[in-house]
């Protein structure tokens, strides 16, 4: 493998750090630093910024911080320096912008059926809320539906659920981001786009692949996933995508031409 280079080992010592000091100090800094959507009262524009210097686990951590390793030189050297410098930021900034369009429609639609619950709140109209909006919770939440299915006049039950969905509005809408993933995914398109026949060895199943395959199937699994996420999934799919999105139309713009390269 040749050299680190000069701008990714600054990026990998600046987020290893930052973990580091927030894990030893005992902050939690994605609360402190990470991304609120621009409806959200918590937001702020620093934070457009600061959330992808921020991980949530050290698992989080190695998987962005390995990509960026294994690819990003070849990226660097293939834009230079500054250019590269450039091209992290718009992906990052671009992927949190999809991100947060995508977060900005939910939440509307979230608080939009948590207004209509609450001025008709009933026990058919909360457990479709919550097998709309929530459905991690809907076997947690059997017994207070099947309660309040037998009890719809409850004034407790009625106020109860009715908190709870003005909780998860709160909640959703100040639900933080962290993560330098829409950079890494960047890396990841620009890779393909720059190296598209370079072979890739999979670990599971064990052979290589082209870049341009791997990394295409790579970006249509992050695309369904989005369209398509698990009950629980706290995944930033569309924060992936963004950064794929945006590193794509930055190559166009620039006008790279991979053919001079492998």
């Amino acid at each position: 493998m040749p050299p680190i280079t000069r701008i990714v080992k600054i990026l990998l010592i600046a987020n290893i750090a930052i973990f580091a000091l927030g894990y030893f100090l005992k902050l939690d800094l994605g609360n402190m630093f990470g991304l609120r959507c621009f409806v959200s009262t918590q937001f702020n524009v620093t934070q457009v910024i600061t959330h992808f210097f921020i991980h949530g686990s050290f698992s989080h951590l190695f998987s962005n911080m390995f990509s960026l390793f294994m690819f990003g030189p070849m990226v660097e050297r293939a834009l230079g320096e500054s250019k590269f410098i450039v091209f992290y930021l718009i992906c990052a900034i671009g992927a949190a912008a999809l991100y947060s369009g995508v977060a900005y429609w939910e939440i509307t639609q979230l608080q939009q059926a948590a207004e209509v619950y609450i001025l008709n709140p009933n026990p058919d109209a909360f457990l479709k809320f919550v097998t709309d909006f929530a459905p991690q919770l809907k076997e947690q939440l059997l017994p207070v539906i099947n309660e309040f299915s037998h009890h719809p006049e409850n004034v407790s039950y009625i106020a109860d659920t009715s908190e709870l969905a003005k909780t998860m509005v709160f909640r959703e809408m100040n639900q933080p981001m962290v993560g330098a993933s829409g950079a890494i995914f960047g890396i990841l398109m620009a890779f393909a786009y720059l190296f598209p026949n370079v072979k890739l060895m999979l670990l599971f199943p064990p052979i290589p692949i082209k870049a341009k395959y791997f990394i295409g199937v790579y970006a249509l699994i992050e695309l369904f996933s989005g369209v398509n996420p698990n009950p629980g999934d706290n995944v930033a799919h569309f924060a992936h995508i963004g950064g794929m999105v945006f590193a794509f139309a930055l190559l166009k713009v620039w006008n790279i031409n991979r053919n001079t390269f492998y």
